[in-house]
């Protein structure tokens, strides 16, 4: 029987590599929005039809996936916490950055949308707090993935205590012997349709505003603690990694259903329904499909691993505003649509790589608001005169 304190042994490399890439993910999807035809904050005057099939197909998996992430991440990281230790960790990670970015980062992004209103960001920073965007210009943007992680922490640090106790450790080796079966881990899709049949009703839209937004955010709960519970278990990865073309088939046939729905039903409601459904189905066998091919292919050490792990954190805050910035200037160069979104992503990756390495890295106090650790400086004593002094550089793990 694999125990807690066993599994938490191990570096979880695959699931390292599954939060690298999907926030690259999140990246270029935020480039698309540029050049698709749905709204964004900045727009092209061109937009690219063919795109929508795959922003929506992105659109369904990614971001539920990455709170499953989160969730495994949040059990290695438990350890011997105590609840209250746990939300103090999960306050600096989390509550910190998302205030910081409110006031640093999400500025820019509002006031380039509404720069014909403004003089300049200095002009626009007196009256962020006019109004709930997107008719005033208070928002938290893309901070709404942070706010929630923190919401889940509050939910869930009351029973952290109980979560350690053999008797749920028992319950968990069960459960997980249980949907270690082929496909049984589909049986998650009962509480994931639970709660869009009882919350989607009464609040049908994505909103990323939390106070109406509990259909999605209980979907995105459901998928937190799916990876708290179960998929932190690296025996179960190993299960899902051996299933892996099952979900993968899976997926392609819901996908393959899901957009076919429009030509399948007569009338709309039932087109509505079925695409829900179906969506429901995409968003889950494609994130056991990730999760298995991650864990064959990606549960491996690197250097650039290492480097990536780290930043990649920071790389989330800092990209949505960077290619609002950069995308707002270069969408009205006279060039092709191709070469604007080949520029768009190339100097918004290198402004936000440099940001992170020579700004935010080497600064204790810009760790600290981006959701780093401080980085220790150990001065070591010179035992012999004749060796030079040495400093090293070492982060509290």
């Amino acid at each position: 029987m694999e125990t807690k304190k066993q599994n938490q042994k191990e570096r979880q490399y695959d699931i390292d590599w599954l939060r690298i890439l999907l926030i690259l993910s999140v990246f270029l999807f935020h480039i698309g929005m540029i050049f698709n035809t749905w709204w964004w904050h900045v727009k092209n005057d061109i937009q690219v039809e063919e795109l929508r099939g795959v922003m929506v197909f992105l659109h369904y998996w990614r971001l539920p996936l990455l709170f499953l992430v989160s969730g495994v991440g949040t059990w290695l990281a438990m350890g011997r916490r105590t609840s209250g230790q746990y939300l103090k960790e999960r306050f600096r990670r989390l509550f910190i950055p998302f205030l910081a970015g409110i006031f640093i980062l999400v500025p820019v992004q509002v006031y380039i949308e509404k720069s014909t209103q403004f003089g300049s960001l200095l002009d626009f920073y007196p009256h962020m707090f006019d109004g709930i965007y997107p008719e005033g210009n208070f928002s938290w943007h893309h901070l709404w993935f942070i706010l929630y992680l923190f919401v889940i922490a509050l939910i869930i640090s009351p029973f952290l205590k109980r979560m350690k106790r053999d008797r749920f450790i028992q319950f968990r080796e069960r459960f997980i012997s249980f949907v270690s079966r082929p496909l049984a881990m589909n049986v998650i899709l009962v509480p994931l349709f639970l709660t869009q049949w009882i919350l989607r009703p009464v609040f049908p839209e994505e909103t990323h505003a939390l106070f109406n937004d509990w259909a999605f955010f209980s979907f995105d709960l459901v998928f937190f603690l799916t990876g708290l519970i179960l998929v932190s278990n690296t025996k179960l990865r190993d299960t899902i990694m051996k299933q892996r073309r099952f979900y993968l088939m899976e997926t392609i046939l819901t996908t393959l259903f899901m957009f076919s729905t429009p030509h399948l039903f007569g009338s709309e409601a039932a087109v509505r329904i079925a695409w829900d459904i179906a969506s429901i189905f995409v968003a889950w066998s494609c994130s056991m499909a990730a999760i298995g091919y991650t864990r064959r292919y990606f549960n491996k050490d690197s250097k650039f691993r290492k480097l990536a792990n780290e930043a990649i954190y920071p790389f989330y805050l800092l990209h949505q505003p960077v290619i609002i910035v950069v995308g707002y200037y270069v969408v009205e160069w006279p060039i092709p649509v191709l070469m604007k979104s080949l520029i768009i992503t190339g100097l918004s990756l290198i402004i936000v790589v440099s940001v992170y390495w020579f700004i935010i890295r080497p600064v204790n106090f810009l760790r600290i608001i981006f959701g780093l650790k401080r980085v220790q400086k150990i001065q070591h004593r010179v035992e012999d005169l004749h060796q030079p002094i040495t400093v090293s550089s070492a982060i509290d793990r």
